[in-house]
């Protein structure tokens, strides 16, 4: 179905090299639109992605950047209403959207949506989805918050009629403080979890609970919803919805039931049953319960959308994953050094458990850095320590810039250290990069996993561990 939105236009994006921006620039680029934007922070990766992709970056912030050639201006939701060129756009009286908006308005009309949301895993839940969509040739659009190795991107124009989101609770616009996910017109969709986080934006677990009620109000009433069986918060959001409700997990009242759960050689297996009739066994090559989990839920979407469980069963062995979820970077000296995006107290948990099960005759470390908005706060404070107690040895390295969160609001590495000591764990405080390599690098042994954790790039802590392994 086409629309006036395949009409091609000018379109200029407000910080353009934020991961989601940019993934809606390439999008935009790829279906014949031109496409250029500014930035006020223009590194790479995403710098050069756009610059291979043939898009203009323009330094940012400037008035003199809106150019009387721009039909339409999409806003990052980091821009504020009184950014510059935001004002040069008003003054000038060109139309502008959020950045749902587009894609919304670009590349879901007229197909088929799913979403995938929720606290835990949506990002590679979202890649496995569109990997199995694209294997058994329906070549879906899809965009995803992480690097699908797959396809050597983080998302892909459309051929067919679906288009599969990676579904953001975080706010929209300066215009639009509502949940990005809001605007993606869900025909099916997955609900992984809720807890509280973005402590940013969201006041406590019941003003999240609120923004996921108005989500599961949007799915298609002909459509469907797929949650995790175990979620207590989940129950509490379903009441508005108005389409068909499946619940998935290891649990016997799950209607997409899991049994039988083995992990050999980092493949997982496992039977699913629906509503009580066996389906088929699956292999995944991803280790850990809550990866499985994930897997239930595409398998459930996939047979909701007329996939036969043949072509699923032949699609899941070639899943590559994301960058940066339980990614092994390298080994040297005998330590294997895995790198992960986990921030969120449950995160972590199951992403140790995930590894203990995989590598369960190696000593573990856990290396975390609290880096996101949530993790930097003490909203957490007394919950970090239980969800390190999987891992043998645990370093806490500093906040990124403290002086950004008040005094009484951040969180405290060293307190975390202090409770592991307390029930009986080695653990440590140590600021620096280079203060954990060396510590690492004095006290290893050749039988040791090390599972670095941050939401950001720490410094590139994974690599100078390596090289500093591999020198001695």
């Amino acid at each position: 179905m086409k629309s006036e939105s395949d009409a091609r236009q000018s379109i200029y994006l407000i910080a353009v090299c934020g991961t989601g921006m940019a993934s809606l620039a390439g999008l935009l680029k790829k279906a014949g639109h031109r496409v250029l934007g500014s930035d006020a922070n223009i590194y790479p990766p995403m710098s050069t992605l756009l610059e291979q992709m043939g898009i203009e970056i323009r330094p940012g912030y400037k008035a003199d950047n809106i150019t009387g050639d721009i039909d339409l201006v999409v806003v990052g939701n980091a821009v504020s209403k009184d950014n510059a060129e935001v004002l040069a756009v008003q003054q000038a009286g060109i139309p502008y959207i959020s950045f749902p908006q587009a894609l919304a308005r670009f590349f879901l009309e007229g197909r088929t949506s799913l979403v995938v949301t929720g606290t835990h895993g949506k990002t590679t839940t979202t890649a496995l989805l569109a990997w199995v969509f694209e294997a058994v040739g329906r070549k879906p659009g899809f965009m995803v918050g992480g690097w699908h190795k797959n396809f050597d991107s983080n998302h892909q124009v459309p051929q067919g009629d679906f288009f599969i989101t990676e579904g953001d609770e975080y706010d929209t616009a300066f215009f639009d403080k509502g949940p990005k996910f809001l605007h993606y017109r869900p025909h099916g969709a997955i609900l992984t979890g809720i807890e509280f986080d973005h402590a940013d934006i969201y006041r406590d677990l019941d003003h999240i609970k609120d923004a996921f009620r108005r989500f599961v109000e949007t799915v298609d009433p002909e459509g469907f919803l797929l949650v995790e069986c175990a979620d207590g918060n989940i129950k509490d959001v379903l009441e508005g919805a108005r389409c068909k409700v499946e619940t998935y997990g290891f649990s016997k009242d799950a209607d997409w039931h899991i049994a039988s759960f083995a992990c050999t050689d980092g493949v997982s297996e496992f039977d699913l049953h629906h509503q009580g009739r066996y389906i088929a066994r699956f292999s995944l090559p991803m280790i850990g319960r809550h990866n499985v989990l994930n897997c239930a839920a595409v398998i459930a979407v996939a047979r909701n959308s007329g996939i036969s469980v043949e072509e699923i069963a032949s699609a899941l062995p070639y899943f590559k994953g994301i960058k940066r979820r339980q990614e092994v970077v390298g080994e040297a000296d005998g330590v294997v050094v895995i790198d992960d995006f986990a921030h969120h107290p449950t995160a972590i948990d199951l992403t140790l458990e995930a590894v203990k099960e995989a590598w369960p005759e190696r000593t573990l470390w856990a290396v975390f850095e609290p880096r996101s908005a949530t993790s930097k706060r003490n909203v957490f404070q007394s919950r970090f320590p239980d969800s390190f107690l999987k891992a043998d040895r645990t370093v806490i390295a500093a906040v990124p810039a403290p002086e950004k969160i008040k005094d009484d609001e951040r969180l405290d590495p060293a307190a975390i250290a202090e409770a592991l000591k307390a029930r009986g764990k080695e653990a440590w405080h140590i600021e620096s990069v280079a203060g954990i390599v060396d510590h690492i690098a004095q006290h290893h042994t050749s039988n040791d996993v090390v599972l670095v954790m941050s939401s950001g790039g720490f410094d590139g802590i994974h690599q100078k561990l390596l090289d500093r392994l591999g020198a001695q």
